[in-house]
């Protein structure tokens, strides 16, 4: 974990993690992990797209979905245009397909010209940055920018039970990062909460797929998840966040350290960790 010496960039401080090269990677390792976890398939939606149809990527980070979505469906003849957005251009890739195009905004506050635009649109693992207030305000956004009849598609964690405190050192941190995500607000029990918001502001046929990610010795029972130190790796970019000093400081540095060693070793032990992953999409009522 030597790059965890290394200043970090933070494109806001709501959000817990970097968006730096280094976050770029173990993203784009992510990727890959949760894609297999949902049986290699980019979406669950139910789409019929057709050439020419825009779909927006939100926090769209290296753009490796956007990537792999634009080029399945070119593979099926179908040439989509693919707007990314993200908060900051830092993990954004230099060179790309003509059909994608990356701009920075916030799902908070999208352009008032994209009203009605997309015909789907993407999000993923942006958990980290929203409270209660900006999921609605973003839920409500991503509602003005889909065309009637258009497919919305969120993927998110559950923190609710990270289902990996199997140890003292893993208990402890948990302990730490729960009373982090209480203190800024970060909503625990995703799933039932956006299924719930996307109905209450006027979304309809929505439906919410499960699917659990190994971790440690789980992981490489089953050749699928992270291992121990991909999830040490999360905790370390939250250390200023967790030690005597930051947001929800309770332990010192050195102490910090101990327990994130301590819970990778109980991680890469256990058969029994894993994380909850969560695909769930609905579709905007077509005009009355």
């Amino acid at each position: 974990m030597a790059e965890q010496d290394q200043a970090r960039y933070y494109a806001s401080r709501q959000y817990l993690l970097p968006a730096d090269q280094a976050e770029t990677k173990r993203l784009n390792e992510q990727h890959l992990i949760v894609v297999k976890a949902f049986e290699n398939r980019l979406s669950l939606a139910p789409l019929t797209l057709h050439t020419g149809d825009k779909v927006l990527e939100s926090a769209a980070g290296s753009g490796i979905w956007a990537l792999n979505f634009a080029r399945e469906n070119s593979a099926n003849g179908i040439e989509v245009e693919i707007e990314c957005i993200d908060i900051s251009f830092k993990q954004f890739p230099n060179t790309f397909s003509p059909h994608l195009h990356f701009s920075v905004h916030s799902v908070v506050n999208l352009p008032r010209e994209w009203s009605n635009m997309f015909s789907y649109v993407h999000q993923r693992l942006v958990i980290f940055a929203m409270n209660d207030s900006l999921w609605r305000s973003a839920i409500n956004e991503l509602l003005r920018v889909l065309q009637p009849g258009g497919w919305i598609e969120l993927v998110e964690f559950e923190t609710k039970r990270f289902h990996w405190g199997i140890g003292p050192s893993s208990d402890k941190l948990y302990s730490l990062t729960d009373k982090l995500y209480a203190e800024k607000g970060i909503i625990k029990n995703v799933s039932d909460y956006l299924c719930t918001l996307l109905t209450e502001v006027g979304f309809v046929n929505v439906h919410c797929e499960t699917r659990e990610v190994p971790v440690g010795g789980f992981a490489k029972q089953v050749r699928n998840g992270y291992t121990g130190e991909h999830c040490g790796e999360v905790c370390m970019v939250m250390k200023e966040l967790l030690v005597e000093g930051g947001d929800s400081g309770g332990v010192t540095a050195e102490e910090f350290d101990g327990l994130v060693q301590g819970a990778v070793r109980e991680w890469n032990d256990s058969t029994e960790v894993y994380v909850k992953y969560y695909m769930i999409f609905a579709q905007k009522a077509m005009a009355s």
